[in-house]
């Protein structure tokens, strides 16, 4: 079988499921031999590009606590500041370029000036996390090479337009929000968060049309915040993965 390419797209703490898909891909011994990444799927597949195991990377998950990734910004385009979590990424991995990375490694992200979408193959992998997972409105957005760049869900929530842009021929995305339910907020990050995701959720429809196989956890159970769900959103990702892979595979 040749190697395939590998969309995770972005989902706040929804992202917790794609650990648990990567930990089917390595049970099922599927060739991953590039991968994609928006948002929270950025981080997932930066770690997983750069060598971490399904089990390091399920053991990072349990370890984060959402709102670590955040301080306080005074900024006009901003609630928050994400650097906490461009800090985290260099914890894990070093300062590496997206192009040191053991596979093929892409990230999306938005010009907000624009509304162009921003693919990172290179240059500094915590940068493009951090540019890739940066809600507007919620966080301020990360100023590189003269963009102000937000979260990349805006263009691209599953990024396999971006993954075939670097070769790849065959591709598995993961949709983390095709079955989410949205709830009712507690507070105004719930607000935001509901308000963006809900947003982009039909044009996501158009960017699977590209893959060869689509994994959909349901997720429907759990809310885009809150961290505790981690440990009970993995076995969703996994279990939703397993069968489809198995008869992708062969």
């Amino acid at each position: 079988m040749k190697e395939c390419g590998l969309a995770l797209g972005g989902g706040a703490v929804l992202g917790a499921a794609h650990v648990g898909v990567l930990q089917a891909v390595e049970e099922i011994g599927v060739p991953v031999g590039f991968i994609s990444g928006t948002s929270i799927g950025a981080f997932i597949a930066a770690l997983y590009a750069f060598g971490k195991t399904a089990g390091e990377i399920r053991d990072i998950a349990l370890a984060l606590d959402w709102l670590d990734l955040s301080g306080l910004s005074l900024s006009q385009y901003g609630l928050l500041s994400n650097r906490k979590f461009g800090k985290i990424v260099t914890d894990l991995l070093g300062r590496k370029n997206i192009e040191d990375a053991a596979l093929p490694l892409v990230i999306v992200s938005t010009d907000i000036s624009t509304g162009c979408k921003v693919v990172f193959a290179r240059g500094d992998v915590a940068s493009a996390v951090m540019a890739s997972s940066c809600i507007p409105g919620l966080f301020r957005p990360i100023q590189h090479d003269g963009k102000l760049l937000v979260d990349g869900v805006l263009v691209e929530n599953v990024p396999v337009s971006s993954l075939k842009e670097i070769g790849a021929e065959k591709i598995i995305c993961v949709d983390l929000l095709g079955k989410h339910l949205y709830r009712e907020p507690q507070h105004i990050v719930g607000v935001l968060l509901n308000a963006f995701y809900s947003a982009i959720a039909s044009a996501t429809s158009v960017q699977l049309a590209g893959a060869d196989l689509c994994i959909t956890p349901d997720l429907s159970g759990f809310n885009l915040i809150d961290t505790s769900q981690i440990a009970e959103i993995i076995p969703r990702g996994y279990n939703a993965a397993l069968p489809l892979l198995a008869a992708w595979k062969g």
